[in-house]
């Protein structure tokens, strides 16, 4: 059993075969890539030089017309994909989004990749990508809520809309940055490790035990160093929920 997943974001298309399974405990990843949107005209000669998948399952929040392209390119291989969207409860965890289906896909997913690795305790999901979101998951499955800031790149962007003169190379985290790119870096990553902190510290007050935090997306390694809270980086945490999600609609 072969199962393509598609993590479809804001900036960039993921992909993953998997084999031996459709859990996120029992499967392995055969082979996996990424491109920009603008790119996704390449995953059909990706996809056509890997193993054919029995299965595919994705996640899309860029859009209609991103996503039919994407679809228009498997078309293309004779495949479809299953796209999932957030519901009530599914696979363990349970939705507290005011509407629950408006809470994006992929953070659904990462959710539910995140109950499986921590099926008996709280976890907050850091995800770092073109936008940042910090998500609370309860120790008894429920997804409580979460918070979405921009990610490094938007913030360095808005620094260079709204100041005069200020386009710099992309930095470097330090304890005291002594350069303006240096700066502008290491003043994003504690923003965003600081917000992150503090949502820690609502879930741990509110759930009332410790709190795993998985630390997933593009730009993870970026903030590593600067999150200071104790973690655990899962490259593909929004595939492992789409595993999970498949085995489950299969049972």
């Amino acid at each position: 059993m072969r199962i393509l997943v598609l993590d479809v974001g804001n900036t960039r298309l993921k992909w993953g075969l998997y084999a031996g399974g459709n859990s996120g405990a029992e499967s392995r990843l055969l082979a996996h890539g990424a491109m920009l949107l603008e790119e996704v005209d390449l995953l059909r000669s990706q996809l056509a030089v890997v193993d054919r998948p029995d299965e595919v399952i994705g996640c899309a929040v860029a859009g209609a017309v991103v996503t039919a392209r994407v679809c228009a390119e498997l078309d293309a291989l004779g495949l479809h994909c299953n796209w999932i969207s957030s519901r009530a409860e599914q696979c363990g965890v349970r939705n507290g989004y005011a509407v629950p289906a408006l809470l994006g896909a992929d953070r659904w997913a990462a959710q539910i990749g995140a109950r499986r690795r921590y099926a008996q305790q709280a976890a907050l999901v850091i995800s770092v990508g073109t936008a940042v979101t910090a998500d609370c998951l309860g120790r008894d499955g429920e997804f409580i809520g979460g918070i979405i800031l921009p990610g490094f790149g938007l913030m360095l962007r808005a620094l260079e809309m709204g100041t005069a003169g200020l386009r710099v190379p992309e930095g470097e985290i330090r304890e005291f940055p002594t350069n303006t790119s240096d700066a502008l870096m290491t003043g994003g990553a504690l923003a965003i490790a600081g917000a992150a902190r503090d949502m820690h510290d609502r879930l741990r007050r509110l759930d009332g035990g410790e709190v795993a935090v998985l630390l997933t997306g593009g730009a993870a390694p970026k903030l590593r160093d600067a999150l200071g809270l104790p973690h655990v980086h899962v490259e593909h945490l929004v595939f492992e929920g789409l595993l999970c999600i498949a085995a489950a609609e299969a049972a």
